[in-house]
C-alpha cells in the first residue's frame, strides 16, 4: 500500500480496538472501518483508522457533485475516504428531495486523511502524509495512554417513530396498489426513528454498538458535529483490480433465542417465496446497472439468495461481480451503479419518485454509501444501513429502518420487519439508559 505522498511504518503494538478508535476521535474528522473479522472483506487489514483531514470536499448541493468529487480526486492524487448521500440521485435522474431534512449533513464528504492506520492482527501499517511522519513516535505513545474507563452518557434515549403503525400500513398498502397497477415491481420504504434533543458520546456509543453487533461493514465517522454510527452488514460496491463486486440484501429475519429456534428462522428464510422474489428483483437491477460499464457478457451471479448470520440478525445476500475496462474512473462507476437498488426498487427511478411521495423525511445519507477510493483506483463502499445519524450542534439523533414492498408482501409483516431491523440498536439505547 505504500505511495509516494506517504510516509510508511509497521510496527507492532498489543492494544485494542478501542484504543485506535479513541485516539482517532481525538481529531474534529476521524474515520473508523471495521470488518470484524468476517472472511473476504479484506486480505489487507483487520480495520481501518483515520485521523484528520488534510484537504476536504464538502458539498450541500446535488449539481455537479460528481464531476467536482473526479476534479478533487484528480488533484489530489492520494487516498479518499467519505459518503456519497442517497439524494445525489438528483444529480444522476431528473428526481427532487423535497421532504424534511433534520440532520443538515453535506450531500458529498471526502476529504484526503492526515494520517492512517492499517491494522492486521497486531501489526500496524502507519501510512502518513510525509509531513507528518515525525509524529508517528509520539502517537505510539499517545495509543498507549489511551484510557479505556470510559462510560457512554446519555440525557436521554428515547427514539420515538415519525411515521405511525397505522401510517405506515396505509402507505404500504398505497404502495402494493402501485405494484399491482404495474407502475413499479418493488419499492424500498422506509421509516425514521428520532429524538429532537439528546446528548451523547457518540465515539463512545458506537464502541458499544460495533461489540454488540460485530457486522462486517461498521463505520464511524466523525466529521466535526457530524456523526454516524453504522452497524452495517450490506456491501455496496468494490472494485479490486479491474473486478467489481456488489452485494446486495433482501431478506431479513431475527435471530432465535435458542438454536433450534435459530436453526427455523435460517430455514424459513432460505425458503420464503416473498423474499427470494425480492432478493431477484434487485439482482436483476444490479446486473442491468453493472451492465452499463462491465466488459461485454462478464457480469455474472456468484451466490443466490445466500443465508448470513450476522449477531442481531440473518440476512439474504446475492453476489453479483463484472469485470470493467481500467480507462474507467472509479467515480464513473459509482455513478452508474448510484443509489444501489437495494435501497430503492425496480425500476429504479420510478421507485424513488414513489420513495420520495411516500417517506416524510430526507434521507440524506441513510441509504448511500461509506468508504474509500485508494491511489491504484480501488475502491469499497458499504450500504448506509442499521446506522445511527447524529448532530451535536442541534442533539438530532436519528435511526432509519425499511424494507421492499412487493405484490407478495403483507402490510403488517413489513412493519414486523422494520422493528426487527431497529431493535439492536433501540434495544441497546434502552440498556444504556438503564444502566
Amino acid at each position: 500500500m505504500p505511495f509516494m505522498k506517504r510516509f510508511e511504518k509497521k510496527i507492532h503494538l498489543e492494544l485494542t480496538k478501542e484504543h485506535f478508535f479513541l485516539w482517532a476521535n481525538q481529531n474534529s474528522t476521524s474515520l473508523i472501518l471495521d470488518s470484524n473479522h468476517y472472511p473476504n472483506q479484506s486480505e489487507n487489514f483487520d480495520f481501518m483508522v483515520i485521523k484528520g483531514a488534510e484537504n476536504t470536499l464538502s458539498l450541500h448541493t446535488t449539481k455537479n457533485a460528481f464531476d467536482t468529487l473526479e476534479q478533487f480526486r484528480k488533484g489530489i492524487k492520494d487516498w479518499i475516504f467519505g459518503y456519497f448521500s442517497y439524494d445525489l440521485k438528483n444529480n444522476i435522474e431528473n428526481l427532487t428531495s423535497k421532504n424534511e431534512d433534520t440532520l443538515d449533513f453535506p450531500e458529498l464528504l471526502f476529504f484526503q486523511p492526515q494520517k492512517i492506520l492499517f491494522v492486521k492482527d497486531h501489526t500496524i501499517t502507519f501510512s502518513y502524509l510525509k509531513k507528518y511522519a515525525d509524529e508517528i513516535d509520539y502517537d505510539v505513545t499517545l495509543l498507549k495512554e489511551i484510557n479505556l474507563n470510559f462510560n457512554t452518557h446519555f440525557t436521554s434515549t428515547s427514539l420515538i417513530s415519525k411515521t405511525s403503525k397505522n401510517s405506515y400500513l396505509k402507505n404500504c398498502a398505497q404502495i402494493i396498489e402501485k405494484i399491482q397497477l404495474g407502475a413499479i415491481y418493488e419499492a424500498n420504504y422506509c421509516i425514521e426513528f428520532f429524538n429532537k434533543n439528546i446528548l451523547i458520546s457518540p465515539i463512545n456509543l458506537f464502541i458499544e454498538l460495533n461489540k454488540k453487533n460485530k457486522s462486517p461493514f461498521a463505520t464511524f465517522l466523525k466529521h466535526e458535529n457530524l456523526h454516524v454510527l453504522s452497524s452495517s452488514p450490506e456491501r455496496f460496491l468494490k472494485k479490486e483490480g479491474q473486478t467489481l463486486t456488489a452485494q446486495p440484501i433482501k431478506g431479513t429475519r431475527k435471530r432465535g433465542k435458542t438454536k433450534e429456534e435459530d436453526a427455523f428462522l435460517v430455514h424459513d428464510l432460505k425458503t420464503s417465496v416473498k423474499d427470494r422474489a425480492e432478493n431477484t428483483m434487485i439482482v436483476d437491477l444490479v446486473r442491468n446497472d453493472l451492465s452499463k460499464i462491465a466488459k461485454r457478457n462478464s457480469v455474472k451471479v456468484t451466490e443466490y439468495c445466500k443465508i448470513y448470520t450476522f449477531e442481531a440478525v440473518h440476512q439474504m445476500i446475492s453476489t453479483i461481480q463484472c469485470e470493467v475496462e481500467k480507462k474507467l474512473s472509479p467515480i464513473e462507476i459509482i455513478k452508474a451503479n448510484f443509489p444501489m437498488g437495494s435501497m430503492t426498487g425496480a425500476p429504479k427511478v420510478n421507485a424513488m419518485k414513489y420513495i420520495e411521495l411516500f417517506e416524510n423525511h430526507k434521507r440524506g445519507i441513510y441509504s448511500g454509501a461509506i468508504g474509500y477510493i485508494a491511489p491504484n483506483d480501488d475502491f469499497d463502499f458499504n450500504v448506509i444501513i442499521r446506522s445511527l445519524l447524529y448532530n451535536a450542534d442541534t442533539r438530532y439523533l436519528s435511526l432509519s429502518v425499511g424494507g421492499a414492498i412487493t405484490a407478495l408482501s403483507n402490510p403488517e409483516e413489513e412493519y414486523e420487519e422494520c422493528l426487527t431491523k431497529a431493535h439492536s440498536i433501540l434495544t441497546l439505547l434502552q440498556k444504556e439508559k438503564a444502566s
